[in-house]
């Protein structure tokens, strides 16, 4: 449980927060191209695509920009995925108020730290004018200086890919945003959804924590949010230069590792039939568990296996529950307000966690507030239906109703049908 437990946690933290190898930096002289030394015409800029990896918090990949001066022999990285783990960090990350930093890190000792994380490797080098490499190593040379580096991140809108994407951008004159301009028919709970299909129940846990915010159609721009898909977008992608000339934006592509690992899938995993058939199995044994006990009362052993069965829904149902409902109350992480999920979880939920014990410990009081609880829970899921037919009722909620929806109503159904003959006792 604990284990579990700790993967929920990180895949919070993952999707509200574009994670990184966390590699110190420590401040450093100027580099030449910053004080003069280099001349334009040796610059060489490159994008940095690290792969998706095998742990959660590595899901989305990660996108790093570097700068070359090979007659100087000098080269660095620039990482705007920072951010401190130090005191105030956790108090932060809840309140939706994570402060990210752009960083200069190794090169080649980055490379190596991720092919040992078995994340693939893949080095752009961008087809740019001197005058415009020199513009975008001075950016990023003056991005690193203390009163720059800080941002306020957003998983989706201003992370460290979108970073890069807005510079590429402005270096081609906004040719990047206009060919990408086009709607895709993808949506950012499609892209979430991809990325976390590795893991069903993280999936899933994402799914019911966000909002509506995620489900309108996204242009290509948008989908730059993950390395991945700006990776495709520039190698793609041929723009005019200043001199008039179309030419093709990466100019060479260099793969320094190839990691041994299952893709990212590229269309989202039908999960609801599964989930349907889980929620209908759970909702079944509630309803069976609850039959039992409520036929004999007096039996140990069936009061307590339906009394921590109470308990269990409020743990996993419960605890999604409340903490949606205290992230949309007092923190920024926007896209969990108003989530229509709240109808099938919510602190009420919660409560099935302690009066689920105190049933199985042989409370009458808890047995007495449960059915209520169970008969407004239950409501509150079956309200969700007419109220879908409504424009404003719009989120996708689909793949947690078809799991919590049956639940509801097996557990609620037995509670309503037999817990009314135990009141008096």
């Amino acid at each position: 449980m604990r284990s579990a437990w700790l993967k929920i946690f990180a895949a919070m933290v993952f999707v509200l927060a574009c994670w990184t190898s966390f590699l110190p930096t420590a401040a450093a002289a100027p580099p030449p191209w910053e004080t003069g030394h280099s001349q334009p015409e040796d610059l060489k800029i490159k994008v940095v695509i690290f792969s998706p990896g095998d742990e959660i918090v590595s899901w989305f990949g990660h996108i790093a920009m570097v700068v070359e001066d090979p007659r100087l022999n000098h080269r660095r990285m620039y990482n705007y995925g920072m951010f401190s783990f130090g005191k105030g960090m956790l108090a932060k990350f809840a309140m939706g108020r994570l402060w990210f930093w752009v960083g200069e890190a190794p090169v080649y000792r980055t490379y190596e730290f991720y092919k040992r994380s078995n994340r693939s490797v893949r080095v752009l080098e961008l087809n740019l004018e001197p005058e415009v490499r020199q513009e975008i190593a001075m950016a990023l040379a003056v991005n690193v200086h203390p009163d720059n580096r800080d941002y306020l991140y957003h998983h989706y809108f201003d992370n460290c890919s979108t970073r890069i994407r807005d510079l590429i951008d402005h270096a081609i004159d906004g040719q990047l945003s206009a060919a990408a301009a086009k709607p895709t028919g993808q949506t950012l709970r499609d892209h979430t959804r991809r990325h976390a299909a590795r893991n069903p129940a993280v999936e899933m846990l994402l799914m019911f924590l966000m909002n509506n915010d995620i489900d309108d159609p996204v242009t290509r721009w948008e989908e730059m949010f993950l390395p991945g898909e700006l990776e495709e977008v520039i190698q793609e992608l041929e723009y005019v230069n200043k001199a008039g000339e179309t030419v093709p934006l990466v100019v060479d592509e260099l793969v320094y590792f190839e990691a041994d690992i299952e893709p990212t899938p590229e269309e989202v995993p039908t999960r609801w039939p599964g989930a349907l058939a889980l929620g209908i199995l759970l909702g079944a044994l509630g309803a069976w568990l609850g039959r039992g006990y409520f036929g004999a009362p007096t039996s140990k052993g069936r009061r307590v296996a339906f009394g921590l069965y109470n308990a269990l829904i409020g743990l996993v149902i419960g605890i999604p529950g409340l903490a949606l409902a205290v992230m949309w109350a007092i923190t920024d992480h926007t896209v969990t307000y108003h989530g229509e999920n709240l109808l099938l979880g919510n602190p009420l939920t919660f409560l099935l966690l302690p009066l689920g014990i105190a049933l199985a410990i042989g409370s009458t009081a808890a047995r007495r507030w449960l059915r209520p609880l169970w008969i407004v829970l239950t409501g509150l899921g079956l309200v969700l239906l007419p109220l879908k037919l409504l424009p404003m009722f719009n989120q996708n909620i689909w793949l947690p109703l078809a799991f919590i929806l049956p639940i509801l109503l097996g557990l609620g159904f037995v509670w309503w049908r037999y817990g009314g003959d135990l009141e008096g006792e």
